[in-house]
């Protein structure tokens, strides 16, 4: 534990040490920073107590947790049907394996190559993946964390298909040249046994058959291996006699090959939409071929052809006809039709359409074995965006509700933000409002896919996740001890009117694609105010209510310009231009639906909003309803800038927001524009660069305008004729290109793709970090100042004042701190009539960089929460006068005294923090985060019952540091920024908790909490539980003298090592995994892992060996009856002749 007195450090400043003068950051851009304090000593209201200081470096770790959502770019099923989990691989090496809700696992492979193939060892916690770069992996799924056991990597050949045996340790591999190996699972070594191409094939083909598609043993013998190959050929091989039983030939290509339970039947699925049936008796041509999806051709000729049957999979019922299930083989004449999944089950044919293409299926069965009646129940589907299971066991084919939070990415997702020890009851009042729109029509069987176990754990405060989409949807998810529910969705869009085809210039759109898309969002749980800023320049207000309401929906329109004199052609790498900008007045579109507008030169489109609210009555059911809608309007031809910045505040009332071009205030409880002002005039006097007005104005002061009821502010005096890009901008110009007109369409779907063009370290600094200097020789540059950060708390808005005040914090991209003062009407009676007056304090602070974020902390350094009003339904119906006044809370309640005589600001920038003492406004320590980078997110968060700031960087670290001393306390390089998608996602929140979507489809959660790293074996969910392998059908006396083959098939005899020899060293590379280790405290690892693994393995050999002495028990006994009974029979017709029977 450190302590920090302040009344030592400020002692022994002297004011030649000026506040800017620390040392620049390290090239790495993180880590390099320096504290120091600044300032001078003696200032009034400076803390003189001493602050002790809990958090040191040992609290913090960074660890991934969880990840939710759609497996991104999916490739490869696989399903174990005793274990019931199912494993998805994935286009960048991933694999995902999922079983009953909060069983949810993700690994990577090293090596980060498609996956092509999965394969369970059946009920024996293992996992075979086959990847692009020929590489096979096992990994072992008895750990929390899977690990590869072991990896095979193939030098000279391609792997195109694997098979692995039901209760088989040799898994076959066929490959790109048509031959055929084996791998023993255990050692995952090769065998000497290898079936070449050309001996599987007559010796009188001439052509190569191609790759192999398809490999099985038979149902009804596994000594025999069937093999099809790409051009149409099938091969019935006998391993033990190492030759072909027989051999099919067909002329169009094969993708697949399923066998009937019996083993004396299989259908193949071909590349013209054919299906056909083969009996092995008679090989010369297929007994039945059948185009399902073809027309029938009047003349008796053969169906015309269709697309290919990519996967057929034949599935034999005791009780009624069989199931042939295939993806793919439409008649090309419907081009526009959906891709399908068609179910054939006696004469019935049901085609089930699906949204996305079909990249894999699978039908899960009832049994393991594959020589008894299938009795197929689910089929489970793998699109390209969605995994749904369909119920086969009813006639309508009904699909079970998906219990994974899978649907993240329905509409892409812009913006995100993170609630962790949110309050307790938000949680299921957001799920019983969200749960009335929940879909009918799902099969009422539980979810077949219900492996693993997984218990709640010790972490018990709730978790809420919200998600902001394109389509102008909000979702939040409950993700309470690391899983993902979702609670209710949000459609922000219903407030505007539709838009009509062939309206959008009309209408005064400025997004050409997406113009709902959420940009930002601003939540206030205890009051459950939400705020959401959208793409085309709009604010909503909503308020929660359990009741449903029939209201019209309030707007207003607010002009929001700065005034440009002329515009300096940029550089166009690194200063896009501009639209022209006109002078800004507000306006006010009042309830009734009429417009204050201003006169205007020209026809030029002015003082209209970019889409239509709405004017009839709206129907709200329970849950967020519309209370406000606020819209930046046209101005002399010009679009509204898009917001870059947002703040609530349920107590005061006030809903703030800023872009490029200035700064607005608006009063949600009256519905006034209070203040509407370019980013140059909120300084007023106190601009620290002097920037001189085009031309001599009046200047006007505030003004309370009592007709209306709202205060107006002055228009803009004063804009320089230059340029100068803000951060903010920088940023935005980097994403846009030269020359292009900035936010003319939407950052939604587009923007989340976009890679950034990284080959380099060196590339990646200069794509992120321009020139971001704030210094007095880039204000020439721009007029332009964004506001990039705003925050409203209880301060000392002046220098030495004696009482904190109501006050909103104004950040730029310039890195100037502004602070407004808000001065409320006294009572809560006088609130509805009284206007609020919003006037600058003169209160000007300076950081390097756009501003990011703020935060208060008491005398004791306790973070100070921000003023709120404790929830009440709007529209509660037995509410009296009395119960209507409103609750606030002004400060923290974890302070029992008042707030002190001072406080601590903390405010971070892209490139450096400061703290500041107040109201003296002392600079009491610094730290310069990064020189050669910039911070893309930073936020003050509470950890172990302290305070620190959170910090994510461009170029991929993740800092803390401590408050109010800024101490560096973690710095990790965890991840480079290589897409837009990370940086607008990023978020952190209290405990220890962050997240990012690390593809469009999937978020990813880490925490840097080490008493999360510590706990999270805990909490994870186990893949692998005991469960007894089901016994095998009794086949019978007759069908086992007749059904099969009459020795029994030792793989191990014939592929072993004595007999077929060592495997060629050339042609694959065995390489050991990692085991399963994952550091010191990863899960079962080490020599205490090697024990229990071979103590469960021990516990699971004795297990068998006793079963099998019970079996051989049951068949002695059924033995000696069999014999006495036979016994008895021949002394009864013993001395009997033949005719007298």
């Amino acid at each position: 534990m450190k302590k920090f007195n302040f009344r030592k450090v400020l002692d022994g400043l002297t004011a030649s040490s000026p506040v800017g003068s620390s040392g620049g950051g390290s090239g790495s851009g993180a880590g390099g920073g320096s504290v120091h304090p600044g300032g001078t000593a003696g200032a009034a209201g400076t803390p003189r107590e001493e602050i002790q200081e809990t958090l040191t470096s040992d609290y913090f770790q960074i660890c991934k947790t969880v990840r939710h959502g759609f497996p991104y770019l999916p490739t490869a099923l696989a399903f174990d049907p005793v274990q019931k989990i199912l494993a998805i691989g994935t286009r960048t090496g991933a694999i995902r394996i999922l079983g009953r809700p909060g069983v949810d696992c993700y690994c990577q492979h090293e090596s980060g190559a498609a996956v092509l193939q999965l394969q369970f060892l059946i009920n024996e916690g293992a996992l075979v993946s086959a990847c692009a770069d020929d590489a096979l992996h096992l990994w072992n799924l008895r750990q929390k964390r899977p690990a590869v056991l072991h990896s095979l990597k193939f030098n000279r050949e391609r792997i195109t298909y694997c098979h692995l045996p039901f209760q088989s340790k040799w898994l076959y591999v066929g490959t790109e040249r048509g031959n055929t190996h084996i791998v023993n699972i255990e050692s995952f070594i090769l065998s000497g046994y290898v079936i070449m191409w050309n001996k599987a094939i007559e010796l009188s083909t001439k052509t190569h058959p191609g790759p192999v598609v398809h490999l099985s043993d038979s149902p009804r013998d596994e000594g025999k291996l069937l093999i099809g190959y790409e051009n149409g050929t099938i091969v019935f091989w006998d391993l033990r006699s190492k030759r072909a039983d027989l051999r099919a030939y067909y002329d169009e290509a094969i993708h697949s090959v399923a066998w009937h339970h019996e083993g004396k039947q299989f259908m193949c699925s071909h590349s013209d939409g054919s299906l056909t049936l083969w009996n092995l008796k008679s090989p010369n041509r297929p007994f039945q071929t059948t185009i399902p999806h073809g027309k029938v051709q009047r003349d008796g000729k053969k169906p015309e052809s269709c697309k290919p049957i990519l996967k057929v999979e034949y599935k034999t019922c005791k009780n009624s006809e069989p199931f042939v299930i295939f993806s793919g083989g439409l008649s090309y004449d419907k081009p526009c039709r959906r891709p399908s999944l068609t179910i054939m089950h006696g004469k019935a044919i049901t085609v089930l359409e699906m949204d996305h293409p079909i990249v894999d299926f699978l039908t899960l069965c009832e049994t393991p074995y594959p020589n008894e009646f299938q009795e197929p129940y689910a089929v489970v589907v793998l699109l390209e965006k969605d995994l749904i299971v369909v119920d086969l066991t009813q006639s309508n084919f009904p699909i079970f509700e998906n219990p994974y939070p899978i649907d993240i990415h329905e509409s892409p997702v812009t913006c995100t933000e993170y609630f962790a020890d949110c309050p307790p009851d938000l949680i299921p009042v957001l799920y019983s409002v969200g749960a009335k729109h929940k879909k009918q029509g799902y099969s009422n069987k539980e979810w077949p896919i219900s492996g693993g176990a997984w218990n709640l754990g010790a972490q018990t405060y709730p978790e809420i996740i919200i998600t902001g989409h394109a389509d102008g949807s909000v979702k939040f998810w409950d993700a309470s001890a690391i899983t993902l529910q979702m609670l209710y969705k949000l459609k922000t869009s219903k407030v505007f009117e539709k838009q009509k085809v062939g309206e959008g210039k009309a209408t005064a759109e400025i997004v050409e694609e997406d113009p709902f898309a959420i940009q930002m969002m601003y939540w206030c749980p205890e009051s459950r105010i939400f705020c959401v800023a959208g793409v085309s320049a709009y604010v909503i207000v909503y308020k929660f209510s359990k009741h449903e309401v029939n209201t019209e929906i309030a707007s207003l329109e607010v002009r929001l310009q700065c005034e440009v004199e002329d515009i300096i052609t940029p550089e166009p790498e690194t200063n896009p231009p501009f639209p022209d900008a006109s002078s800004q007045l507000p306006s006010l579109k009042s309830l009734s639906g009429s417009t204050n507008t201003v006169a205007c030169e020209g026809t030029m489109k002015d003082s209209i909003p970019c889409l239509s609210v709405k004017a009839r009555p709206v129907r709200m059911p329970p849950g967020y309803q519309a209370d406000l809608v606020i819209q930046l309007v046209w101005v002399d031809g010009e679009p509204p800038q898009q917001i870059t910045s947002l703040a609530v505040n349920s107590a005061y009332g006030l809903v703030a927001f800023g872009n490029c071009n200035g700064l607005a205030v608006v009063d949600f409880m009256q519905k006034t524009v209070l203040l509407s002002m370019g980013t140059l005039d909120l300084y007023g006097s106190s601009d620290p660069y002097q920037r001189q007005p085009r031309s001599p104005r009046k200047s006007r002061q505030f003004a309370a305008d009592h007709v209306n009821g709202h205060c107006t502010s002055p228009t803009s005096q004063s804009c320089s004729s230059g340029k100068r890009l803000s951060s903010a901008d920088v940023s935005r110009a980097n994403r846009r290109g030269p020359g292009r007109p900035p936010f003319r369409k939407a950052q939604s779907a587009a923007c989340m793709e976009i890679s950034l063009p990284v080959t380099t370290e060196e590339n990646r600094e200069n794509s992120f970090s321009r020139s971001r200097s704030s210094s007095v020789s880039s204000i020439d540059r721009d007029s332009k100042e964004a506001i990039t950060a705003l925050y409203f708390m209880e301060s000392f808005a002046r220098k030495n004042d004696s009482a904190v005040s109501s006050c909103l914090w104004v950040g730029t991209g310039l890195g100037m701190v502004i602070i407004l003062s808000l001065n409320l009407p006294a009572s809560d009676d006088l609130r509805q009539s009284e206007p609020v007056v919003v006037s600058p304090s003169g209160t000007v602070l300076t950081l390097k960089g756009a501003v990011l974020t703020f935060a208060c902390l008491d005398c004791m350094g306790t973070l100070t929460h921000r003023p709120y009003e404790v929830w009440r339904d709007p529209h509660s119906a037995d509410d009296g006068d009395k119960t209507r006044k409103r609750k606030l809370v002004m400060h923290s309640p974890s302070s029992s005294q008042d707030m002190g005589d001072h406080q601590f600001a903390v405010i971070c920038s892209e490139k450096q923090a400061k703290v500041f003492s107040l109201p003296s406004q002392t600079c009491l320590y610094v730290h310069n985060i990064t020189e050669t980078s910039f911070l893309l997110r930073a936020d003050v968060v509470t950890l172990c019952n302290s305070v620190c700031l959170a910090c994510f960087c461009a170029n991929g670290h993740i800092m803390t540091l401590s408050l109010p001393s800024l101490r560096p306390l973690l710095d990790i390089n965890y991840l480079p920024v290589t897409d837009m998608r990370i940086a607008r996602t990023f978020c952190f929140t209290n405990e220890g908790q962050a997240l990012y979507l690390s593809s469009p489809t999937e978020i990813q959660r880490l925490t840097y909490s080490q008493e999360m790293c510590d706990n999270l074996q805990d909490m994870l969910g186990d893949l692998f539980t005991p469960v007894e392998t089901p016994e095998a059908q009794n086949r019978g006396f007759l069908k086992g003298l007749f059904g099969g083959s009459g020795q029994a098939f030792d793989r191990e005899e014939l592929f072993g090592e004595a007999t077929a020899g060592k495997a060629s060293r050339s042609l694959a590379q065995h390489i050991p995994g990692s085991g399963g280790i994952e550091g010191v405290r990863g899960a079962a690892g080490g020599v205490i892992g090697d024990l229990t693994r071979a103590r469960i393995a021990l516990d699971e050999r004795g297990q068998k060996l006793g079963e099998l002495d019970e079996r051989t028990a049951s068949m002695m006994a059924s033995a000696e009856a069999f014999s006495k009974h036979a016994h008895e029979v021949m002394l009864k017709y013993k001395d009997k002749k033949w005719y007298q029977f």
